[in-house]
């Protein structure tokens, strides 16, 4: 299995966007995928965009009905997703150290959860590539350990697991996943098209997105009340 993973959002940047986003999708043959989204836009991209290494789902030069028509090429080339995203105000005070966010830690366990949507599994190889990023009060090696051992236990015995952090710019399907997990930020913070986009990958979705620590801040306020009474 090959799952690659990409997200939206910050945790802690001020800015217009509420919610933080990770989007994953499955293929089986990821050469093909990647040799087929990189003829796509070779074709139907403006001439300039064709020969970047990355061409992002934000990009303000894409017009939309260029970012339509790649997100219904993007939905027939089988793959398979799961998503979860978050509220940034959701974030639980366990994530917090000293009014500091402890944002690896976090992003750790987000990723954690979506791979779980995978799991457990039958197959013999699980392989896992995220877009690189800073993982902010924990190392690299501790990020792939963890992972791993969530995922080891729901695998056959002697099962391979691969956790790896890629440079977008050099792998294709990270920036399938970036279009993906645009088109699903997009429609959670109700911008122009993004409905639209997220009703194009709808057969692709294996099941909807999960909300993560939805009821975290309930839990706070009501304890804080309780014990002022």
């Amino acid at each position: 299995m090959y799952i690659f993973l990409d997200e939206s959002g910050q945790f802690t940047k001020h800015n217009n966007e509420q919610y933080f986003v990770v989007a994953s999708f499955i293929v089986g043959e990821p050469r093909r995928i990647e040799k087929a989204f990189r003829a796509w836009y070779k074709k139907k991209f403006p001439g300039k965009m064709r020969n970047q290494a990355e061409i992002k789902f934000s990009n303000k030069k894409i017009t939309d009905a260029l970012r339509i028509k790649t997100m219904k090429f993007i939905s027939t080339l089988d793959v398979r997703i799961h998503y979860t995203y978050l509220l940034r105000k959701n974030i639980p005070e366990d994530f917090f150290k000293k009014d500091k966010l402890m944002s690896g830690h976090l992003y750790t366990h987000i990723i954690a959860e979506v791979l779980g949507k995978y799991l457990p599994s039958d197959d013999m190889e699980f392989r896992v590539f995220c877009d690189q990023r800073h993982l902010k009060g924990i190392k690299r090696s501790e990020f792939k350990r963890i992972l791993k051992s969530h995922i080891l236990p729901q695998l056959p015995a002697n099962a391979l697991v691969e956790v790896e952090m890629i440079d977008s710019t050099s792998n294709i399907n990270i920036q399938i996943a970036d279009w993906i997990v645009g088109a699903f930020a997009w429609d959670l913070e109700h911008k122009p098209l993004g409905t639209e986009l997220k009703q194009i990958l709808k057969n692709n979705i294996l099941r909807d997105g999960e909300e993560l620590f939805k009821t975290s801040w309930e839990e706070k306020n009501k304890q804080k009340t309780q014990s002022g009474d």
